[in-house]
């Protein structure tokens, strides 16, 4: 009787040191907003709910926009938590929902009224503030645990710091810490590569390409359609093909910077705008994300292949172009007429870039150049995506533009729109991020090109240099 006793004790106490280890993370209105899972991404951390995060979430229910469902699903988390077990709520819920489920931890829900005082400075009609006040009141009755509050909003942070109290950003949204680190799509290869990287090659030609089967180390830090290349005289450039412990299949790319060549029009002035229109212009290719600074051509080099795959080798019925309506300044309002003439004014760049391309053949006069602007006008669907949830397309050419504004919910309901023979563009600059809460490290562009990362019918290109003019080019490099 004695040991089990001892055994008791040593278990009551071993349980007691871990719950010291174990965080309290105080979650903000916003962080639930944001991402409903959020509740089971803490692993055996522990959650606490204040009263005013249920309050707001209430609040934020009601409506049809992304912000509305998430209330939603965040409210219907919480139900589902708290039906599972018979536990109290003051003695904490367990999150974790199956055995291989990482949650291990307990859901806290405000069951009293909290009075901490806060400084003068902090009104306490603020929402913001009384959760500050529970998180106070919580490190005081917590001294021996670490007590967090978790928000998205920055301000909210500021003022817990000010007020000694721990305070984070949500950080479990973020699909890569550094973005520098972000996959490019292409590869620099040494000088030396062929010298020292590979044992055995083995070469042939077909249909007008030239493919290299190498046994080399270097096979294993490769990606299915990522391009390689080297610099100098006797430049080479390829496209990964297959790879294999220590074998890669490599195949010479398609010069798209020789007139003959030519895209609509358009030929490719930079390395990576070659490799971005071998991507767009393969069938094969069903998945295609294009990085890059304004003034690099993503849109134009899309829109290129869009027509001439569409118009030109009937490979798809029409093009379809939507984007983030986010203003960059103050909201013009509500717009009138149809969803394409709601749509007008957030599309100037494909008007710009179906300007230029209207006028790449000299030789057609104005009425050719007329006919060629209706036919055109004709094969381009714009859409808003408020409407695209339930739709299925069927062998369209789809094109998101600033797609950096998307959320990575947000991007899973627009790539899953696809149906047979689409192909699905993802166009954006992750340094013009508009979107409340969205980083360059959350974003939905980021998202799906490290997902999509080696996949056999995706691909991926940071376009480096911009050649809209030399006056662009200056003007992002110095302001």
């Amino acid at each position: 009787m004695t040991a089990r006793r001892s055994e008791f004790r040593e278990t009551r106490a071993r349980t007691a040191s871990n719950r010291r280890k174990r965080r309290l993370f105080v979650l903000d209105t916003n962080v639930l907003l944001h991402d409903p899972t959020s509740l089971f991404r803490f692993e055996e951390h522990d959650i606490f709910l204040p009263m005013q995060t249920l309050e707001e979430l209430d609040r934020n229910k009601k409506g049809v926009s992304e912000l509305a469902r998430n209330a939603r699903q965040a409210s219907r988390f919480i139900e589902e938590v708290m039906s599972r077990g018979p536990a109290a709520i003051e003695a904490g819920m367990p999150l974790q929902r199956s055995a291989t489920d990482p949650a291990t931890g307990l859901l806290f829900l405000q069951t009293e009224a909290i009075e901490e005082p806060l400084p003068a400075s902090l009104p306490t009609a603020s929402g913001d503030n009384l959760i500050i006040g529970v998180v106070a009141s919580l490190h005081k009755r917590h001294r021996n645990r670490a007590v967090i509050l978790v928000s998205k909003d920055i301000n909210m942070r500021i003022k817990a710091r000010a007020a000694g109290l721990a305070a984070e950003d949500y950080f479990n949204d973020q699909v890569l810490e550094d973005t520098d680190l972000l996959y490019a799509g292409s590869r620099l290869l040494g000088p030396d590569f062929w010298e020292q990287q590979t044992t055995q090659v083995e070469s042939w030609k077909k249909d007008g390409a030239t493919f290299y089967r190498m046994h080399s180390p270097l096979a294993a830090e490769l990606n299915i359609n990522q391009f390689v290349y080297t610099e100098g005289e006797r430049a080479f450039n390829a496209r990964v093909r297959s790879v294999e412990p220590g074998l890669a299949l490599l195949e010479t790319v398609r010069d798209y910077g020789n007139p003959r060549n030519a895209v609509w029009g358009v030929t490719a002035r930079n390395r990576e705008q070659n490799f971005a229109l071998n991507l767009l212009m393969d069938p094969e290719v069903d998945f295609i994300t294009l990085l890059g600074q304004a003034g690099t051509g993503k849109t134009l080099l899309a829109l290129a292949a869009g027509l001439s795959q569409v118009l030109d080798d009937k490979r798809y019925s029409e093009i379809i172009m939507t984007r983030v309506t986010v203003p960059v300044g103050e909201d013009i309002g509500f717009l009138p007429g149809t969803e394409e003439e709601k749509m007008a004014p957030w599309m100037g760049a494909l008007e710009d870039n179906l300007e230029v391309l209207n006028t790449t053949d000299g030789a057609a006069g104005e009425w050719g150049r007329a006919a060629t602007r209706d036919l055109i006008r004709s094969r381009i669907r714009i859409k808003s995506l408020n409407f695209m949830r339930g739709r299925t397309f069927l062998n369209k050419f789809l094109i998101i533009d600033e797609a950096q504004n998307l959320t990575p919910k947000q991007m899973k309901t627009l790539v899953t729109r696809a149906g047979p023979g689409t192909k699905v563009l993802c166009l954006g600059n992750i340094a013009q991020i508009d979107t409340p809460y969205l980083t360059e490290g959350s974003s939905g562009l980021t998202y799906v090109v490290e997902r999509f990362r080696g996949w056999g019918h995706g691909g991926h290109v940071t376009l480096q240099r911009g050649e809209r003019s030399r006056l662009a080019d200056h003007a992002a490099e110095v302001l």
